[in-house]
């Protein structure tokens, strides 16, 4: 509530309710834990590419203000966590972690090997560089534009695949059957 007061009128007071936020949308996300991470990058990407090319939520394109055509499903932001571990071969102790977040694939790839090589870096570590496949992390979120002309999001990582912003039930049963064809998926 607010206390407002009233102009030429001193000492009175006129209480005046304040405006609600009124619910225009209803925005609805979930999320599938997979029961196995995703094994590789390789992988992750390959199961990326395939919900690109194929579009098997049946999502459409059109043309955005600026009058460009915009895909059907296209990657909305993505990055890759790879780690490379120092490791003290007389011992096996890991003396130190180097982790390297990359904007693409490619720059995944090319950073880790940099690291993996960099001798400067392994004396400096003082033990050997070996790459942590394990604790690597990948992340890549897919817009999706439905035919019905709401945009909603799909993000996949090592361990989930993740719905969100969708209004209809049916985007979900959609994706949610597509998944559960995917062995990588269940």
């Amino acid at each position: 509530m607010i206390v407002c007061h009233i102009p030429g009128k001193p000492g009175r007071q006129e209480n005046k309710p304040m405006a609600d936020f009124v619910q225009k949308t209803i925005n609805k996300s979930a999320v599938r834990e997979l029961t196995t991470p995703i094994a590789s990058v390789t992988a992750f990407d390959s199961l990326i590419e395939m919900v690109i090319d194929d579009n098997p939520f049946e999502c459409a394109g059109y043309i955005n203000r600026d009058g460009v055509a915009v895909a059907p499903v296209v990657r909305n932001r993505e990055h890759y966590t790879g780690k490379v571990n120092f490791i003290d071969e007389q011992t096996g102790k890991r003396l130190g972690i180097v982790s390297l977040q990359s904007p693409s694939i490619a720059a995944f790839d090319a950073n880790i090997a940099e690291v993996l090589a960099n001798t400067a870096l392994a004396t400096a570590m003082g033990g050997v560089a070996e790459r942590n496949f394990g604790g690597e992390s990948y992340y890549c979120q897919l817009r999706c534009h439905d035919p019905s002309g709401d945009d909603y999001y799909v993000t996949f990582t090592r361990k989930t695949v993740r719905i969100s912003s969708y209004q209809d039930d049916a985007i979900r049963t959609a994706v949610e059957n597509w998944a559960d064809a995917v062995p990588a998926l269940r």
